[in-house]
This record gives C-alpha cells, sequence and structure tokens, in this order.
C-alpha cells in the first residue's frame, strides 16, 4: 500500500478528524513538487508544463499531529490530487494556488 505521510497543526488536524476539513492544501514548492508529481525533464515553457503535470498516486494518506513517536494520527483514503485555490477557513490564503489533496474517508 502507498502511503502519503503528513505533519499537521492541531487546527487542521482536529478539523480533519472531526470531518469538517476535505482538503489538505500544500505550497507549491520544489519540496512538495518531488513529493506529489512525476518529474519528467522538459524545455516546454512551463504553462505547458503545467497543464500535462501527472501526479503520483497513494492508497491512504497517514497524517501526524506533531513529531513525536506517540503523537496522534489519523489515516483517510487519497481521493487525489489537484492545483487550485484553496478555502480560507481551511487554512488557504485567498488567490494562492495550492496543491489541493483531497480528503477520503477516515480510517
Amino acid at each position: 500500500m502507498k502511503t502519503l505521510h503528513l505533519t499537521l497543526k492541531k487546527k487542521w488536524f482536529d478539523m480533519i478528524a472531526s470531518g469538517e476539513k476535505k482538503e489538505e492544501y500544500r505550497e507549491i514548492k520544489p519540496f512538495w513538487m518531488i513529493r506529489l508529481l512525476h518529474c519528467w525533464l522538459s524545455t516546454a515553457p512551463l504553462d505547458v508544463m503545467f497543464n500535462h503535470l501527472r501526479f503520483k498516486t497513494f492508497d491512504i494518506v497517514s497524517a501526524n499531529n506533531g513529531y513525536a513517536k506517540d503523537c496522534p494520527n489519523i489515516k483517510w483514503k487519497h481521493e487525489g490530487i489537484r492545483i487550485g485555490e484553496g478555502k480560507p477557513e481551511w487554512g488557504a490564503e485567498p488567490g494562492k494556488q495550492y496543491f489541493i489533496l483531497q480528503i477520503g474517508e477516515l480510517f
């Protein structure tokens, strides 16, 4: 089973655990690009490359609330990734583009 591991702040962890938050956001930066995208070398312009992105697939997402060995953990079914604007009430800055991880059924 392919698992994506995340660390969440308590507020977002609790909102996901309660079923209130349905998306998790990650900034579009090299660290997350490597973790979430299939990479290829291209000389195409960026707008062309962004139209042909291939996201990695995961079976589940495992999220910790903190870094301690015994910190709380939740798992959910991975429902896909897309790029777009997130909801401010779920932690996104208005007008900013993010990797949006769709939250599926909690385990």
